[in-house]
């Protein structure tokens, strides 16, 4: 009689604990379906740590389009916030096996902000999402404040290389927690696009000019690898 109890109370925790995948609608146990997380997982790139070079080096997951275009998507306009988990845990993993991981042992992780006003419509900083799930993987200590946005920009989307860079220009200003404690280890900063990169030399410009040492910069997707094939 028990075992009967049981199954049942586990048949029904199942029930309770099953939604239905945010990109298909189709039933699914955690934050995707399986065949959602197949597509996602196609979208990974061989080798994530291809642009890890340079002056400002980045580190990316995956290639921006197809379920992954829709998966962000979904994140930052359909508040579906479930999604930072994989894709903030998968981005972990694929950091912590790369080479720009084991130079670095201990590190700062700043989300790229959102204008006030912009989060306060949102609910959220999708950025400050996919860094806490990237933290819990990697173990760093994130701070959300350490940057902040004063000035509300233009949608990059659209603009040129040119138009981005004259758009973002006194954009952010060193956060109230690194006014009073400046980081003691060098700042990895996180977004969910990488496209050309106007954003976070912003971000990386003001940092630096605290005499603030910037590691590189990791996101979820990048729509470079179509720019070079």
């Amino acid at each position: 009689m028990g075992t009967v109890i049981e199954q049942l109370k586990n048949g029904l925790l199942d029930l309770f604990l099953k939604s239905n995948c945010p990109l298909c609608d189709r039933p699914a146990q955690g934050e995707l379906c399986v065949s959602c997380q197949r597509q996602l997982q196609r979208c990974k790139l061989a080798t994530p740590g291809d642009f890890w070079q340079g002056e400002l080096p980045v580190f990316v997951w995956g290639n921006y389009g197809g379920s992954l275009k829709r998966a962000i998507a979904a994140l930052k306009y359909d508040n579906q916030q479930q999604l930072a988990r994989p894709l903030g845990h998968w981005l972990g993993r694929a950091w912590l096996n790369s080479p720009a991981a084991t130079r670095a042992k201990k590190l700062t992780v700043v989300p790229i902000p959102m204008h006030p006003i912009k989060r306060k419509q949102r609910g959220y900083n999708q950025a400050e999402l996919i860094a806490q799930n990237f933290c819990d993987v990697t173990g760093y200590k994130q701070q959300p404040l350490g940057l902040e946005r004063i000035r509300e920009t233009e949608a990059q989307f659209g603009l040129s290389a040119q138009a981005r860079e004259r758009n973002l220009v006194d954009a952010f200003v060193i956060g109230k927690s690194f006014h009073k404690h400046p980081p003691n280890s060098p700042v990895l900063l996180i977004d969910d696009i990488y496209t050309t990169g106007a954003t976070v030399r912003s971000a990386v410009q003001i940092l630096r000019k605290q005499g603030i040492q910037v590691y590189g910069v990791a996101a979820i997707a990048t729509s470079a690898v179509n720019s070079r094939s």
